[in-house]
């Protein structure tokens, strides 16, 4: 039998079976305690009822006529006799006998005392010096029949007691173990960016040391995450200053070179100013998306929101009218911050115009659910590549520019909003293409 992991079940388990176990061993012993009981009681009538009919038997034999032969008792009224006896003298004949005796079950005189047959329980008594005798038999049929009822009068209130106990220890440790299921319960329904301590209220003296290491692990942990986005951001934001003083000084270069060698210096160093303070903003957007706050006090319209992004990609944007948006008719609301929105839209938005085939337009697609699908053509991705793009810094095998930090930031919000992010390549229907499908948190 494979051993439950569930702590409710073990405790249920084993108690039932402990249980189980005491009652049947005591009520065997009862059992074999209540045929004792009985053969004493049974031996003591055998003895009683000799004791009682022999000094009457003793009394009619001697007040009888010279008539010596057998008599037998006459029955008031049909019944059922489980005590027989004879009567007899020192020769062994038979002078009295019940009148459903039968004489073949009564071995000659022998003693006084107990006797057993294969069939029957004997006691023998004498009286007048030994000149009269006296043996009442009793089947040991009946006895087991007794003992049998016995039994199964004690068995069958064990019947329904046990499993009645049963239950009884499974709802006692069902109870019992509330606390731990809501303690559970707890840890199941936190989000991935969810570290504030849990309850740890009316826990088992034994599961109480557990929760409050859980807690203790994640404060620790809560700090440790909270000090590296700190970081990020602060440097994020630090190095926008310079790298903007930077790039300015850039641009005056190239404006102020006299020769084209200066100016093709002052231009590469234009470039990679403008990608480093590309990445500086990517690295403010993860840090905030990993430090939470990502959801709305109360439903927004993102589709409006959605309208105002797409509009940012004008005619001085690379790819400008290149993104198709299709819109349903009635607003769409979700519990995300509008900003978070904005910034999971615009990455995956950036994403596509980056990497898909340049010759063809965008979709940029919301449902009246709230599920955002941004499609581009270009190559199929493969699955293992697939599978780490959301990864911070992965880059797959695209030669665009980019840090390869957009699809991590759009799975941080998407995540921490309770929604999901799903990567689709090659598209349905289709041997090429890539999609970006953002499920939010109200599905």
């Amino acid at each position: 039998m494979k051993r439950p992991k569930s702590l409710q079940w073990r405790l249920s388990l084993w108690l039932g079976l402990g249980m189980t176990v005491l009652w049947a061993v005591a009520a065997v012993v009862t059992v074999y305690r209540l045929h004792n009981e009985m053969n004493e009681v049974f031996d003591s009538a055998l003895e009683e009822t000799a004791q009682r009919i022999l000094p009457l038997a003793a009394l009619e034999i001697l007040g009888r006529d010279t008539d010596d032969s057998e008599q037998r008792v006459a029955t008031l009224r049909q019944h059922d006799e489980y005590f027989t006896y004879v009567v007899r003298d020192e020769a062994g004949k038979v002078l009295l006998s019940s009148h459903n005796a039968d004489l073949a079950v009564f071995p000659p005189f022998s003693g006084m005392g107990f006797t057993d047959t294969q069939t029957h329980r004997l006691y023998s008594d004498a009286a007048l010096q030994g000149s009269l005798t006296i043996t009442v038999a009793e089947p040991l049929s009946h006895r087991r029949m007794a003992a049998e009822h016995a039994s199964l009068d004690l068995a069958l209130p064990l019947g329904i007691i046990v499993p009645l106990s049963l239950l009884g220890v499974w709802l006692i440790v069902r109870l019992s173990m509330t606390p731990v299921r809501a303690f559970r319960s707890q840890i199941e329904a936190r989000g991935g960016g969810d570290l504030a301590p849990v309850k740890a209220d009316n826990l088992p003296s034994e599961v109480e040391p557990v929760a409050h290491s859980v807690n203790r692990l994640l404060e620790r942990l809560k700090r440790t995450l909270q000090a590296e986005r700190t970081l990020a951001a602060k440097s994020a934001h630090e190095l926008r200053t310079p790298v903007a003083a930077a790039l300015a000084q850039a641009q005056r270069m190239i404006i102020e070179a006299t020769d084209d060698t200066t100016r093709e210096h002052a231009r590469d160093m234009e470039t990679a100013l403008r990608r480093l303070s590309r990445l500086t903003e990517k690295l403010m957007q993860l840090a905030r998306a990993e430090g939470g706050r990502l959801l709305a006090e109360k439903p927004v319209d993102i589709a409006v929101i959605l309208r105002m992004v797409v509009s940012e990609f004008g005619e001085h944007t690379p790819g400008a009218g290149r993104v198709e948006l299709m819109l349903p008719d009635n607003p769409v609301s979700a519990n995300i911050d509008p900003d978070a929105f904005a910034v999971l839209a615009r990455n995956l938005i950036e994403n596509a115009l980056k990497h898909g085939d340049p010759k063809e337009p965008i979709s940029v697609a919301l449902s009246a659910e709230g599920t955002l699908q941004v499609t581009n053509a270009g190559p199929a991705v493969p699955a293992e590549t697939l599978a780490r793009l959301s990864e911070p810094f992965e880059r797959g095998q695209s030669d665009a520019d980019g840090a390869g930090l957009g699809l991590a930031i759009a799975k941080t919000i998407a995540a921490g909003t309770g929604g999901r992010l799903d990567l689709i390549s090659p598209i349905e229907g289709r041997r090429d293409g890539f999609a970006a499908v953002f499920f939010s948190g109200k599905q």
